[in-house]
């Protein structure tokens, strides 16, 4: 019997790529994403079996329903997620409200759901993708980048708990840089550094996490900035941040 994997956010970018690459290994994929056409196109391109459903996990309800439909899963990656870019006080609060409740609610929600499940199996992944945002302060884009810190921080506790009792059940985080995907169109910016394909970022990602890997940065790059933000006062990491970002508006 194949393994299953869930992915969200699977409908673009890291997410499709990464259901993508877990069907060449062999996995029936569940897609999860709130573009039917997008999902469906997915589903002709891969040699798998593919589960299509078409929702908007931003929703509490939703993400149980979810879950209940689904049930236990081998590998669950939570993917969906966008970023609002603009002074905090001049962004709209109702689509600052919907990312957290897109990059934070629902990662929390299906996280505690699919993870209980696993520890009675004693088996399984869950890859949260976090962000080099998630290791920085973030003028520009406030609430993105606090949703990513949220993100890493909650896996990387969940991670120590289960290793404290000695499970065979892991919670990873992908924290890349900035990877050639739509995300800069939704948050209406362009990168000022050099991105990854999402392809490459989706294999570098599979690759270590089933290597059991839980902490995974694609490029060297990122991973030297993460070492540049441990030690760099968080002062001077919001100047240098905000910089960066205003070379971002478009």
């Amino acid at each position: 019997m194949a393994k299953r994997a869930l992915i969200t956010g699977a409908s673009s970018g890291i997410g499709r790529d990464i259901a993508k690459e877990l069907a060449r290994r062999g996995y029936d994929i569940i897609v999860v994403a709130r573009k039917k056409e997008k999902l469906e196109e997915l589903k002709n391109e891969v040699n798998a079996s593919v589960e299509v459903i078409p929702m908007d996990i931003s929703v509490k309800e939703n993400c149980i329903e979810l879950f209940n439909r689904v049930g236990y899963v081998d590998i669950l990656v939570n993917n969906a997620g966008f970023g609002v870019f603009g002074k905090f006080i001049a962004t709209d609060l109702d689509r600052e409200i919907q990312l957290i409740n897109t990059n934070v609610m629902a990662v929390h929600v299906l996280t505690k759901l699919f993870l209980k499940e696993m520890v009675k199996k004693n088996s399984g992944y869950i890859l949260n993708v976090s962000s080099i945002a998630g290791h920085l302060p973030g003028p520009l884009m406030d609430a993105y980048y606090a949703s990513k810190s949220y993100v890493f921080v909650l896996s990387e506790s969940i991670n120590e708990e289960l290793k404290k009792d000695r499970l065979n059940v892991k919670v990873a985080t992908l924290n890349p840089g900035p990877v050639r995907t739509n995300f800069n169109n939704v948050a209406n910016v362009k990168f000022s550094m050099n991105s990854l394909s999402s392809d490459y970022v989706a294999k570098y990602t599979v690759d270590k996490l089933l290597k059991g890997k839980t902490d995974i940065t694609p490029g060297v790059d990122i991973k030297i900035l993460r070492v540049f933000a441990k030690i760099v006062p968080d002062n001077i990491l919001s100047k240098f941040v905000y910089v960066r970002q205003k070379r971002k508006e478009k």
